[in-house]
């Protein structure tokens, strides 16, 4: 279980960055080494970074949803930390086996403290900024050019939101700022591409205020979803898997939040609207939930459909591209990379996938990836942007 081997790890990790703080602490000033300040520090270290394994083991409660908050916080907080101290100590490294750095500067404890003053600024600073940045959410346009007949439509505003992942980092707050650019839209018709959960229906912060919400966007042909990956119920531990259930499913709560919220799910399935343009929303590669044990193929959602129409698709991961393309599909509609959502994640996660966020066309199909309105994991984004995307479909 990689839930097992991460352990070790992560305890060697806080221990590095205990050491190396205590160290830095002492060269600035001899006042951190005493009992009265390493004690309550110690204490409080341990306090942020076993905040997700107590979060676990807690029933819901208040203080069991301010230990996940301070967990997600914290998990960001400590990665900067690692990344920062790493650089630091592996430049101390290269300078001392190069030559680059005389041993004076090496020992010296001016300069120790100094580059320990820097690493502390940067990580509280960047931390802070990203916390902040999280929140705020943009507009993203696109424009999309279909060779095909639309029928009673010319041109089809459509607005797609995706991982909003709602639960103990995204709440009420983030929806309302949703909901309210979706509104400044206008949007024809509003796409949800999954994850609309973060796997726990407990953790939502207030479902009926959502709920409320969520009715309260305002289109002409309606909100529909699809499910992602984090829309089943699951026991995950720092984002790994902790129950080993046969199948992950929905929680019930879910489905029923939806219908209450007028959104309607499309598990692998194809509505026909205003007799104009088709709308499929597709299961999930990895979790299809408890419709099917396989996700039909993009051809099997196509066959039947009279291709002469606008063919649009919502699909959480940005996968199959060209078998979509190949089956007759105009627009697909993804979202699950949250373009990495922390730096250097925006560039890694380039590696994986074709669209990893933004437009790219494949034939005659475009695809279309969100960067999603909420977080997973760490309640950060750094060198990303939250967002509600426009897709102008023109058709000719």
């Amino acid at each position: 279980m990689i839930f097992l081997i991460l352990v070790p790890l992560y305890l060697l990790v806080n221990y590095y960055i205990i050491r190396r703080s205590l160290k830095w602490m002492g060269n600035f000033t001899k006042l951190l080494t005493k009992k009265w300040f390493i004690i309550p520090y110690l204490i409080i270290y341990i306090f942020a970074s076993t905040s997700m394994l107590v979060a676990f083991w807690l029933p819901a409660s208040p203080f069991q949803r301010f230990m996940k908050v301070l967990s997600n916080n914290w998990l960001g907080t400590m990665l900067f930390a690692l990344l920062f101290i790493g650089i630091a100590d592996l430049g101390k490294w290269i300078g001392k086996h190069t030559g680059l750095l005389s041993k004076q500067t090496i020992n010296s404890k001016r300069v120790f403290a100094v580059t320990g003053s820097v690493v502390m600024i940067l990580v509280i600073g960047i931390s802070t900024y990203g916390v902040f940045h999280a929140q705020k959410l943009k507009k993203t346009v696109y424009e999309v050019n279909i060779a095909k007949d639309g029928g009673k439509i010319e041109q089809l505003n459509v607005a797609l939101i995706a991982d909003l992942h709602l639960g103990y980092n995204v709440g009420v707050r983030q929806v309302e700022r949703m909901v309210a650019m979706l509104n400044e839209l206008q949007p024809d018709l509003v796409c949800i591409a999954g994850d609309i959960f973060d796997n726990d229906y407990d953790a939502l912060d207030d479902p009926e205020r959502l709920k409320e919400l969520l009715r309260s966007i305002q289109t002409k042909y309606g909100v529909y979803a699809c499910y992602g990956n984090h829309d089943v119920k699951e026991s995950l531990l720092a984002g790994f898997q902790v129950s080993h259930s046969e199948k992950k499913v929905s929680d019930d709560r879910m489905d029923q939040f939806l219908a209450e919220a007028n959104i309607r799910l499309l598990n692998d399935e194809t509505i026909l609207i205003d007799d104009s343009f088709y709308l499929i929303g597709r299961l999930d590669c990895k979790n299809p939930g408890k419709t099917a044990d396989v996700r039909k193929t993009p051809e099997q959602l196509t066959q039947n459909l009279d291709k002469t129409k606008p063919i649009l698709v919502m699909d959480h991961q940005p996968a199959q591209l060209q078998e979509l393309a190949d089956a007759g599909v105009d627009v697909d509609l993804s979202g699950h990379t949250h373009d990495g959502q922390i730096f250097p994640g925006n560039l890694t996660t380039r590696l994986f996938w074709e669209n990893a966020c933004g437009q790219i066309q494949k034939g005659t199909m475009h695809s279309i990836v969100t960067s999603g309105v909420g977080l997973w994991g760490p309640n950060m984004r750094i060198g990303t942007d939250a967002e509600v995307v426009q897709v102008q479909i023109n058709m000719e």
